[in-house]
């Protein structure tokens, strides 16, 4: 599986720019139903994105999903209603997610979901939700969370986002993708705030605008230094499997076990596509 490294927002009343935004680089385009759409043209938004779903021709190079509005209210309802079975969806996100059975209602629904957890109690839950079997991924609303808990302190989002990370790596989900960055004329803090939390474990981000795709693009690829390591520890792996060894030894006498090659391969894989897109 190819774990998305850009994660681009395009509004749903916006029609113009879903091609283009499909056109951008992200590996993933998120048509927005929720908050970018002024509540007076929500039926409208959707009904674009449908029309956009079914007259799209999916190329395998970008996905689309959606994300709906809350499922707790009648207008997420209906929007999760209108695009059950509509070609050329390839996920929804939920909103506001804030317990495991209030995904049940998605019982039956034809593609993936993934659940926003942007709340005390989504986080609280977080265990439960990313465990639902209906969820293919999970993420955090910085934002509204932040907003609740009234929190100012990077330190204190670190331990949220550290729950997440835990929560959906236990339920073997992939890694959590970055809420967006708001200010999309600072790239230096972009990129800063992305090598921060890739060291959380967090991996790829969403993004509101198509400028901040290079840069987080840039956060995310290896270094010189860490891709010529992870070459190193697969290359002595392949060497110990064609030899029938069980340990596996690298030039400078240290050994590594199993989930040190799997991150390893993981890394040589990311650096390999990520260099192939520049």
């Amino acid at each position: 599986m190819t774990i998305p490294v850009t994660w681009l927002y395009v509004p749903g009343d916006r029609p113009e720019r879903f091609a283009k935004a499909a056109a951008s680089g992200a590996d993933v385009v998120i048509i927005d139903l929720e908050d970018a759409v002024a509540p007076a043209r929500k039926d409208e938004a959707r009904a674009n994105a449908v029309a956009y779903l079914r007259g799209r021709e999916a190329t395998g190079e970008v996905e689309v999903h959606v994300r709906l509005n809350d499922l707790a209210t009648r207008r997420g309802l209906d929007d999760l209603a209108a695009l059950g079975g509509v070609p050329g969806l390839d996920a929804v996100r939920l909103p506001k997610v804030e317990s495991a059975a209030s995904l049940d209602v998605l019982e039956g629904f034809p593609v993936p979901a993934y659940a926003l957890l942007e709340s005390a109690a989504g986080i609280v839950a977080a265990p439960a939700i990313a465990a639902h079997p209906r969820v293919a991924g999970v993420a955090l609303g910085e934002q509204d969370l932040a907003a609740e808990l009234s929190i100012t302190a990077g330190s204190a989002m670190d331990h949220l986002r550290l729950q997440v990370v835990l929560a959906a790596a236990a339920a073997g989900l992939p890694p959590v993708p970055m809420s967006v960055h708001p200010d999309i004329r600072d790239e230096d803090g972009l990129i800063a705030s992305c090598v921060a939390g890739r060291a959380l474990g967090l991996f790829g981000r969403t993004a509101i605008h198509p400028r901040q795709l290079p840069a987080i693009r840039r956060a995310f690829t290896p270094t010189e230094e860490e891709t010529a390591r992870a070459v190193e520890i697969v290359q002595a792996a392949e060497r110990a499997e064609q030899a029938g060894l069980g340990a596996i030894a690298l030039p400078d006498g240290r050994f590594v076990d199993a989930p040190i090659v799997a991150r390893a391969r993981r890394t040589a894989a990311l650096a390999e596509r990520l260099a192939s897109r520049d």
